[in-house]
């Protein structure tokens, strides 16, 4: 049998370069399994693939036929073409909106997923507050005058009271804090500048440094906050 043997549409389908190169390489008379294996060999090679319809221009098709497909009253008048672009308007939006601004919930999740003072920091406020006391445990008065301060700003954050920016300094978050916790205004730059120095400056921190940040801590943790009465 040979390549007449092939189905009619398969052959005459074909690009001429295609069916060019298949007759040069098959054999003179393949029989039937032969040949349909040549041809699929043939089809599968990158050129072919490249030529196939992507994922885009398929998404794209389905759009436009789902388009195509709307019709009031005859079809041609204006009410036709005015539900289709609003259709395709809403579309725009709900892609738009998901591109820029994620998924609500998982955006929720992510919210305080972000630099804190200059370093990514994923840690909750809890979890800030637990490696700070490890820290004074071990004497590490460094390490656990940072955590503390971040825990005080992280603790603000994930109660919406006081949020925080990739650009915010701990200056500017005191300031910001202390205009809402007015009691706590001086203690807040207090800390704010032990944090600088120690963080950026590479000075050496002190235990009553230490017990005043974890004081002052638990006095923000558990204050009650109206957020009305503090103008924010």
């Amino acid at each position: 049998m040979t390549l007449s043997a092939l189905p009619t549409f398969a052959i005459a389908t074909l690009p001429a370069a295609v069916a060019g190169t298949i007759f040069r390489e098959v054999p003179v008379q393949p029989d039937s399994d032969e040949a349909r294996n040549l041809l699929i060999d043939e089809l599968a090679k990158a050129p072919y693939q490249a030529a196939q319809p992507t994922l885009f221009d398929r998404v794209s098709k389905w759009i436009f036929d789902l388009f195509a497909s709307f019709e009031i009253g005859d079809g041609n008048g204006i009410p036709t073409v005015v539900t289709v672009v609003l259709i395709a308007l809403v579309i725009i939006a709900i892609v738009a909106a998901l591109l820029v601004y994620g998924i609500p919930r998982l955006n929720r999740k992510s919210k305080h997923t972000a630099l804190l003072f200059g370093d990514v920091d994923y840690r909750s406020a809890s979890q800030l507050r637990s490696d700070a006391e490890q820290a004074a445990s071990r004497q590490d008065w460094a390490a656990a005058v940072t955590d503390m301060f971040r825990s005080i700003a992280r603790g603000l954050s994930e109660r919406t009271i006081v949020t925080t920016t990739p650009g915010t300094t701990a200056y500017g978050f005191a300031k910001r804090a202390g205009e809402v916790l007015r009691e706590h205004a001086d203690e807040l730059t207090v800390s704010a500048n032990t944090f600088d120095r120690v963080r950026y400056m590479q000075k050496a921190s002190t235990r009553e440094e230490y017990e005043q940040l974890r004081d002052l801590e638990t006095q923000v943790r558990t204050s009650k906050i109206d957020l009305a009465e503090a103008g924010v």
